[in-house]
């Protein structure tokens, strides 16, 4: 069975990867902590992952940092969703109500 990852919310623009694992190491020893930043512009999307090299520490981690200050912003510590739970996003491609997908609409008259 997969590690199951801690999703963190709520987290400041100014947190690192770094900073982030540092925080949760007072409760176990991490294996990994990603900050997510957007692709294009770099900057935090406010959101990041955990994971523990032991997995009993998940829970302890929701139970005592849940809600607290990090970087000045009170963070939720949740378990993350697998991605196959996820719903798939559907950018286009089929049918848009009858009009075949195209960029403009046909007129009626």
């Amino acid at each position: 069975m997969a590690q199951q990852n801690l999703f963190i919310g709520s987290l400041a623009y100014s947190t690192t990867d770094d900073t982030l694992k540092a925080f949760f190491e007072t409760i176990g020893e991490v294996e990994s902590a990603r900050v997510i930043t957007d692709r294009d512009s770099g900057r935090s999307k406010g959101f990041g992952f955990v994971e523990y090299k032991d997995e009993a520490s998940n829970q302890k981690a929701i139970d005592e940092l849940d809600g607290k200050e990090l970087d000045g912003r009170a963070i939720s510590v949740g378990l993350a969703r697998p991605k196959e739970d996820r719903p798939k996003r559907d950018f286009g491609g089929g049918d848009r109500g009858g009009n075949g997908g195209g960029s403009f609409r046909q007129r009626s008259w």
